[in-house]
């Protein structure tokens, strides 16, 4: 008999082929196997229990880093074979294939990498089948060398042999090479003069580095920033250079050991820390790197080597580096060679280049544990871009074009949504370049057209106005999706669910369909609508995207909404962050509503907490007073502060009066967040609905969503959040993707 199978999925650049070539011929049988733009094709044929064999061992033994979504097996008549061969891959026909993200360096590329008798010994390119670079190298499917970036070096006798030997665990990686054939690196100064090729460029790495010197480091999808992260001048003169005050900065560290002398990783948090994704994760911090590395933060973002360049230089020098993204803060990280000599000498010292290029820019992911779960607060490198697969069939194919902050955008097909890498804040013309540009890239990339394009109701949000102009320039219909209700959509698209569910949408903002500005949202929904059924009540924020900066013009408003005028006498934080002058002009904005939106934020609510017990009055960096709220909570504190349900609002004003009357400061925190858990406990229980999805920005907090978990599970209702895509606004596009789908 002859067995005829398709596979789709993430099949290529994993060592599929010379698995199956393998396999098949263990089991004596005869055929072939060969990549094509949907998948893997594959044809064998001999005795029937063999067959049998085949297809079980099929998935069961796969490659690590394959991925089968669909397997189509068809049985025929026999053609007799004489052989089993690996045909060369084919182009024509639907791109469905689906691209891998590029994967942490193997350990048996790391052994071969630091083996002074290997001829990769510190070669800072060193891959297999099993590792290196996938989506920041491929220009075209399917997936072969003459369609990536590697297509200009021509592999030596010997590499040439690994690459087609199907024994060999390097056959067919099309990154294939060594320092006879491959890349090398190449050091510069700031002003753009060579200092020194291959090793000697590594030497010259380290000791700069030991010097106290900031190196801007070419890596697999951009630029990295580093710096020895034990030295306080270094790392204050990145941040005045990168004028990036206090948000804090990733550090890079050798291994698990050398993480253990600063941080306190759990279990997970260790395993998250050497998967193949490799991302930046957050733990607490044990001792203090510089103390300007994460100012004011118990948690650091740490992550370990990925690259086999990486490796070498964390190798070199006994210290962990920061490594943050190679750019100006709000601008896409720095990819090409000529790119990261304008723009990144003003920042670093020395600049280390190599000739490799890199296709589109990949920023580093970042994960965190919320609630007992591994949440991706970042999603790029690593993960993107893994397609999130849908428990049913979109209706049409979709380009959802995501939000303005944190952006991703995402292509929808099928049963598929391909979520775009990590963007960042759309709101200069260099984010918005970069933008479009990787949406291009995506569609070419799999040759998609949309029928439908999906983005925020927000009228100024730069992606919204973008997808105005593109969907007119196409004449295909352009929906604008409301922020909040799209959130849920993303949770329950990637929970795979179907039914209606009772939604916790709570962020910083979004704009709502009455043109308030929304955040602290209760919607019961399906994919075809929403009902808001509980909200925060609305209050002002004085000077609108100033109150955004600066919590104390949210507490203030508060205050004014308690105490009217008077508000100005009281004796606390936030009014004596003011002048006179400063409250009376302020009262006048607010009383009169002058620039003074509504907001039903929780988010803003966090920040009204962090001023009104002095932690910050202005912010450095987007949702700093929030994270300073959670680092203060303790478990071991078990009241809360009163609130009052009516109608459909949720009354913070007796929260705030307790809040404010309590001398305990050090319990505010988690007085406060015990609150907001209560008050989910109570709507849901009001509304009945038995599946609870929780997303927003704000249900990045881990002893808040823990606690909502706590409270709602013990009353029987099924708690569900995100996994695969952040519950920010980088989760976003998801929800758009699949908005009436059904």
């Amino acid at each position: 008999m002859r067995l005829k199978i398709s596979l789709k999925g993430a099949v290529q650049g994993v060592g599929f082929r010379p698995f199956v070539f393998r396999l098949a011929t263990e089991l004596g049988l005869k055929g072939w196997v060969i990549n094509d733009s949907s998948g893997v094709e594959i044809e064998v044929e001999g005795e029937e229990k063999a067959l049998q064999k085949f297809l079980l061992r099929l998935n069961a033994e796969k490659p690590p880093l394959a991925h089968i979504y669909s397997q189509d097996v068809e049985y025929l008549m026999d053609v007799g074979y004489a052989t089993f061969e690996i045909r060369e891959s084919r182009g024509e026909g639907r791109k469905e294939v689906l691209v891998l993200p590029d994967i942490a360096t193997c350990e048996e590329c790391l052994r071969e990498l630091f083996d002074p008798k290997d001829r990769r010994y510190l070669y800072p390119f060193i891959n297999c089948t099993n590792c290196g670079p996938r989506f920041t190298i491929i220009e075209k499917l399917p997936y072969d060398r003459p369609h990536t970036t590697m297509k200009t070096f021509e592999m030596c006798p010997i590499c040439k042999e690994e690459y087609k030997n199907p024994a060999n665990r390097r056959f067919h990686a099309q990154p294939n090479a060594c320092p006879v054939c491959g890349p090398w690196v190449s050091l510069y100064t700031s002003e753009g003069i060579l200092k020194a090729d291959r090793d000697k460029a590594l030497k010259l790495v380290a000791k700069a580095l030991k010097d106290g010197l900031i190196v801007a480091v070419k890596g697999i999808g951009g630029f990295h920033l580093m710096c020895d992260a034990t030295n306080e001048e270094a790392v204050r003169l990145l941040r005045e250079r990168k004028r990036r005050s206090e948000k804090p900065f990733a550090v890079m560290f050798r291994d698990l050991e050398q993480v253990s002398v600063y941080a306190e990783p759990t279990e997970l948090e260790r395993a998250l820390l050497l998967s193949p994704e490799r991302p930046i994760v957050l733990v607490r911090k044990r001792r203090d790197l510089a103390s300007s590395v994460a100012p004011g933060l118990k948690r650091i973002g740490a992550f370990l080597p990925y690259s086999p360049l990486h490796h070498i230089i964390l190798r070199s020098v006994d210290f962990p580096v920061v490594a943050t993204s190679g750019n100006l803060s709000d601008e896409p990280i720095v990819k090409d060679n000529a790119e990261a000599i304008q723009k990144l000498s003003s920042f670093a010292h020395m600049i280390l280049l190599h000739n490799r290029d890199i296709k589109r820019r990949c920023d580093d992911s970042v994960v965190k544990v919320i609630g007992g779960v591994p949440v991706p607060i970042r999603r790029s490198r690593g993960y993107a871009p893994m397609p999130a697969k849908l428990p049913f069939k979109l209706s049409r194919k979709v380009l959802a074009l995501g939000g303005m902050l944190k952006n991703t955008f995402a292509i929808g097909f099928e049963d598929t949504v391909i979520i775009s890498q990590h963007i960042g804040d759309v709101e200069n013309l260099e984010t918005l370049r970069s933008f479009e540009e990787m949406v291009f890239d995506l569609m070419e990339l799999y040759e998609f057209e949309p029928e439908l394009v999906v983005c925020d109701l927000h009228p100024r949000y730069e992606t919204t106005r973008w997808g105005e102009v593109f969907a007119q320039s196409r004449g295909i219909p352009l929906i604008k999706l409301q922020h909040h209700y799209t959130h849920i959509l993303s949770c329950m698209a990637e929970r795979g669910l179907k039914e209606r569910v009772l939604g916790v949408a709570w962020d910083g903002t979004g704009y709502g369909e009455d043109g308030t500005l929304w955040g602290g949202e209760f919607m019961v929904c399906d994919y075809r609508g929403y009902d808001r059924v509980f909200y925060i009540k609305p209050f002002r924020l004085i000077g609108g995207e100033r109150a955004v900066k600066e919590p104390r013009r949210v507490a203030l408003s508060l205050l004014f909404e308690m105490y009217g005028k008077s508000a100005s006498d009281l004796n606390n934080e936030t009014v004596r962050s003011f002048t006179q002058d400063e409250l009376k002009n302020l009262y006048i904005a607010w009383s009169k509503g002058i620039n003074s939106p509504y907001s039903s934020s929780v988010g803003r609510l966090f920040d009204a907490v962090a001023s009104l017990i002095g932690i910050r009055q202005k912010l450095s960096y987007e949702g700093q007073g929030a994270m300073i709220l959670e680092d203060l909570y303790d478990p071991l504190v078990k009241d809360h502060y009163a609130f009052a349900l009516e109608d459909k609002h949720i009354d913070w004003r007796p929260m705030f009066y307790e809040l404010l009357e309590d001398r305990e400061k050090e319990k505010v925190p988690s007085r406060f967040i015990n609150t907001l858990a209560k008050m989910c406990l109570e709507v849901v229980l009001r509304i009945g609905v038995e599946k609870v999805c929780l997303s927003g920005g704000v249900m990045q907090n881990d002893p808040l969503v823990s606690k909502i978990r706590e409270f709602l599970e013990k009353e029987n209702f099924k708690v569900y959040t995100h996994q695969k895509v952040p519950p920010n606004d980088g989760g976003l596009s998801l929800g758009q993707a699949v908005y009436a789908s059904l």
